[in-house]
């Protein structure tokens, strides 16, 4: 309990750090689309400065949509890349319809990047897969196998050693705060999950940070939704650095998780 009154300390203390000026339209990215949902899914790839991984990652969206779905679309989000990225998801665009392109002129946020490619979504399933190809064809054949089995598929980590130390205690320290603070018991809460596209429109993600997917998954258990947990691989990175442990991050998450306890317990 002592690493958890820490955690929540740690996470409180937050709310008094300076944050980056913040504008009007940055809390407000629509989620939901007049036009019927198709069958089919819709996978949501946020990429800041992926040139060497976007390509790879695309593909393996596509491959594993193919196994599973009548239909598919990949909604690439460069989120104000300074590499190629964007000129690489251009090109995928070009060359194929399904896979569709937005471009921040800076960098929004992961949890922006999400509900943004949420709102676009035009299938009745959608998953973020991040756009570094960290993740694998077993955790995309794993979530997807699994739609219609309950409202949310949830993936957690099973190979945690292939990461550093720090990130692995940073990501405990997390999911025990997030489950003590909020009476839940998932195993991990920044994974991909896969969502009914017309159930995560529902609810409302006010964070951009990486505590979007911990903040719909609270929100969505608490009202009484279904879900299944699955456990797969992660694959080590094939370029460049990870962006959840930039202090910016540290602060907007801190944030957001104070706002949610303030909103589930209205």
């Amino acid at each position: 309990m002592a690493a958890v009154r820490g955690g929540l300390s740690a996470i409180f203390s937050l709310m008094d750090a300076p944050g980056p000026p913040r504008t009007a339209c940055r809390d407000r990215v629509p989620m939901a689309a007049g036009a019927p949902l198709r069958p089919g899914i819709s996978v949501v790839v946020p990429a800041l400065n992926e040139a060497a991984n976007l390509a790879a990652a695309v593909a393996r969206c596509q491959s594993a949509a193919r196994r599973h779905f009548p239909d598919h679309e990949v909604i690439v989000v460069d989120d104000g890349s300074t590499d190629a990225t964007g000129q690489i998801a251009d090109r995928l665009a070009k060359a194929d319809p399904r896979v569709r392109v937005v471009h921040h002129d800076r960098p929004r946020n992961l949890g922006y990047a999400y509900k943004e490619g949420v709102g676009l979504a035009r299938f009745e399933h959608v998953l973020m897969f991040p756009g570094d190809n960290e993740g694998t064809d077993e955790q995309l054949d794993a979530l997807m196998s699994r739609a219609g089995a309950a409202d949310i598929v949830i993936n957690y980590i099973s190979n945690a050693e292939v990461r550093g130390w720090r990130r692995r205690l940073v990501s405990r320290s997390f999911v025990v705060v997030v489950n003590t603070l909020f009476g839940l018991s998932l195993r991990y809460y920044n994974g991909t999950a896969l969502h009914r596209t017309a159930l995560i429109r529902s609810v409302t993600i006010r964070t951009d940070s990486f505590a979007y997917q911990a903040e719909a998954l609270v929100k969505l258990l608490r009202l009484g939704h279904s879900y299944v947990e699955v456990g797969t691989p992660i694959a080590p990175r094939a370029g460049g650095r990870t962006k959840a442990f930039r202090l910016r991050n540290a602060i907007d998450v801190g944030r957001a998780l104070c706002r949610l306890l303030v909103d589930v317990r209205r």
